[in-house]
């Protein structure tokens, strides 16, 4: 798949945003606005569920939430006072529309819909027990699993029932499920993926980021807690923790990467913690240069930090186009060069005969790195030093992050200087562990109890990871959405 947003190709991607309204009227509208503001967590797919009291109603399209759910006839067709919608990231093969989400499923207690943030670890090893009792799934997706445990659970109550399909899932979830009895919102024991509950006159929201309830106008109330169930009724609202108590782990690269710059994650703002991860990159991995030039748009609060502890002034040395969607042209060694251009361009009176220092938030693969630095080549960079707002990423997510295996990972097959050499880089440094965490706040990582989710740097994956083997591949029965190679 090309897009004409190579730099991006590159990224690790968030692969869905959620966002519901419980008790306003016209709760799609709301949905619609605050997919939007999570548009970034997913632009290949959205969906919205609603529900008027008597029936549930579902809109699902490719393609992103503007030009698919800002018409007053689409939104007309999604009545109700209670949503909830999904963005997500779409996959090859498998793409479909019954894999968007909301997933919704006719239960013996009514009517089911569920978005899903995350990834559930060991949903091929549930799916084939499922099917062998007699399971019928109409999707490739791991959230389908949940409906499924849900549905031939023994326990009495919907929510006993749910409860008890939550406690046999491993891995990530931040979930919003929508029943005839109300809304449910909830996240995993170790709280690995984020959710934010507000409240916008007598209305509940909850989404996965603050900023989407910044746009809605919606007042935050509080982070939804590691393992906490929040059940909205009507007007009445109560909390559950069906779970024992554990240390949370949430991902780390939310602020390196995931989440908008105006989001508040944690307490943590995430505009200031890059920032702050900028500084100690100056601190760790000085350079003698003449400018600071971020990756757009990821690396410019970084860039911003690094420019300001080291003193080296901060330009835009790469201008981007924000006018650009998916290219009509088919993939070539020479129409992707010409996509990178379509998308970014080098200033080149700014950088020519200049020592520049280029920041981006992470290495996956090398790809754009090696493509950026060669924009500066050509642009006439006398030097080309690279600082990543990260630490090298040697291993795959499989919390719900769009991952390359392991053996694709340019960190996890090369040394530095091999990578140097790779991108060709006068010089290359990453943002050591300790120095993420101290941005955040902490002294250093604790090894026993870290406090947040870094596998992909450190390898110490949190939760069982009963699908996959120690070299990051799927089994052969995978029914996990199809990677974007």
């Amino acid at each position: 798949m090309l897009t004409t947003n190579p730099f991006d190709d590159d990224h690790l991607h968030e692969e869905c945003g959620i966002f519901g309204v419980s008790g306003s009227d016209g709760a799609a509208a709301l949905v619609a606005l605050g997919l939007h503001a999570l548009q970034h967590r997913g632009q290949e797919a959205a969906g919205i569920t609603s529900f008027d009291g008597a029936h549930f109603h579902t809109k699902k399209a490719m393609g992103h939430v503007a030009g698919n759910f800002d018409s007053e006839a689409v939104i007309g067709s999604l009545p109700g006072s209670v949503a909830c919608g999904h963005v997500r990231y779409s996959t090859t093969g498998e793409t479909a529309l019954r894999n968007v989400q909301p997933l919704y499923a006719e239960l013996a207690s009514g009517g089911f819909a569920v978005a899903h943030n995350g990834n559930i670890s060991n949903a091929m090893k549930l799916r084939r027990e499922l099917i062998r009792r007699g399971s019928i799934f109409q999707s490739t997706s791991d959230t389908e699993t949940i409906i499924h445990l849900v549905a031939t659970s023994n326990y009495r109550t919907l929510m006993d029932r749910f409860i008890d399909a939550l406690k046999q899932v491993e891995g990530a979830y931040a979930l919003i499920v929508m029943t005839p009895e109300g809304m449910i919102a909830c996240r995993d024991p170790l709280g690995i993926r984020p959710l934010v509950m507000g409240k916008l006159n007598d209305s509940i929201i909850f989404a996965s980021e603050t900023v989407a309830l910044d746009v809605v106008g919606a007042e935050f109330v509080r982070s939804v807690e590691p393992g906490e169930l929040v059940i909205v009724q009507g007007s009445e609202m109560r909390s559950i923790r069906p779970f024992g108590p554990v240390a949370p782990r949430p991902c780390i690269f939310e602020w390196v990467y995931f989440s908008r710059p105006d989001s508040i994650v944690d307490d943590h703002s995430v505009y200031s913690v890059r920032k702050g991860i900028g500084q100690q990159l100056a601190l760790e991995a000085p350079v003698e240069a003449d400018l600071v030039i971020p990756v757009p748009d990821s690396g410019v609060p970084a860039a911003i930090g690094y420019a300001q502890e080291s003193g080296i002034p901060f330009e835009l040395g790469i201008i981007r186009s924000h006018y650009v969607g998916r290219t009509f042209i088919q993939p070539g060694d020479k129409v992707r060069h010409l996509g990178v251009k379509l998308k970014h361009n080098a200033n080149r009176a700014l950088i020519q005969g200049k020592r520049v220092v280029l920041i981006d938030d992470s290495i996956v693969r090398g790809t754009t790195s090696l493509k950026i630095v060669q924009m500066m080549r050509e642009a006439g960079a006398a030097e080309v030093h690279m600082r990543i707002a990260s630490p090298p990423t040697k291993h795959s997510c499989f919390y719900g992050v769009d991952t390359p295996e392991r053996a694709k990972l340019l960190a996890a097959t090369h040394d530095l200087k091999a990578m140097t050499d790779f991108i060709h880089a006068d010089s290359l440094a990453f943002v050591t562990i300790d120095g993420l965490y101290k941005a955040l706040g902490r002294s250093e990582r604790a090894q026993f109890r870290p406090g947040y989710c870094d596998a992909c740097f450190t390898g110490d994956y949190p939760t069982t990871l009963t699908d996959h083997d120690d070299t990051g591949a799927v089994d052969q029965f995978a029914m996990l959405e199809e990677r974007v190679a």
